[in-house]
């Protein structure tokens, strides 16, 4: 018999990804936050706001869940952080991931070999470094993948849900997380309702196939490290390149 009612278990998931939406792209509603001044307080003021839902979400899903023993490392292995076996979880679901990116990879190590030498062996593979380091922040992969992949799945589970439907129900509430880049599109880039539309629903695709491959790796490995990696990566490099474009030539068809 689940330990948990499943009408509880999907109310707790939607609450938590509600929750986590609404705390991050409305602040001034939700904690009476004044409007951010500059781009650098608007961050801070993202961190804190995801911070506060995750920590919220933590705190609500630890009381759900049939925790027997409130022993430190026993609450933290429910939610995927665990020190065992731990360079597993990281190294192998980086390198599965990466296949999916063999394309991108490829053009991107023969740009920096071509930079490398066009350069003179300079600073270019510093640079590259240094930008990795700079479009991938961590605080935004870590706050959601602790709410929507090591919060909601062990509740899901618990409630009675089959593996496989719990992989491909968490990443619908993780697209809502996602839903504000429509707004973006249409009022602040002022694209069209269709075009905005159809580049949102794009992303919201690529957002549950994403989901569902890191709902499968936090159950596969228990680790969160394996699903965190995996989403700080795939934000770095993007959609996976279909094509590679040369100096003279076109080469079409280059899958990933």
């Amino acid at each position: 018999m689940p330990s948990i009612s499943t009408p509880v278990a999907v109310a707790a998931c939607v609450a938590m990804a509600l929750f986590y939406v609404l705390i991050l792209y409305a602040p001034t509603v939700i904690l009476r936050l004044p409007s951010a001044s500059s781009f650098s307080d608007f961050m801070i003021r993202r961190f804190i706001c995801a911070a506060i839902s995750t920590i919220a979400s933590l705190i609500f899903t630890a009381f759900l869940l049939p925790v027997k023993s409130w022993e430190a490392s026993l609450v933290l292995g429910v939610f995927g952080i665990r020190t065992d076996h731990l360079w597993q979880g990281m190294l192998y679901p980086l390198l599965l991931t990466s296949l999916i990116y063999a394309g991108s990879l490829v053009s991107n190590m023969l740009l920096l070999l071509e930079s490398w030498r066009e350069n003179g062996g300079g600073g270019s593979s510093l640079d590259y470094i240094k930008s990795f380091v700079q479009t991938a922040p961590a605080w935004a992969p870590l706050t959601e993948e602790l709410v929507f992949r090591a919060c909601m799945i062990p509740l899901l589970l618990c409630a009675g849900f089959r593996i496989y439907s719990a992989i491909f129900l968490c990443p619908i509430l993780f697209s809502l997380a996602h839903l504000n880049h429509f707004r973006e599109m249409y009022i602040r880039h002022n694209r069209s309702y269709i075009k905005a539309l159809l580049v949102v629903g794009l992303q919201l695709g690529y957002t549950v196939v994403f989901g569902s491959y890191a709902s499968f790796l936090f159950i596969r490995t228990g680790h969160l490290t394996a699903p965190l990696l995996a989403h700080i990566f795939c934000n770095y490099m993007g959609l996976p390149l279909l094509y590679a474009r040369g100096k003279d030539t076109e080469v079409n068809g280059v899958l990933v």
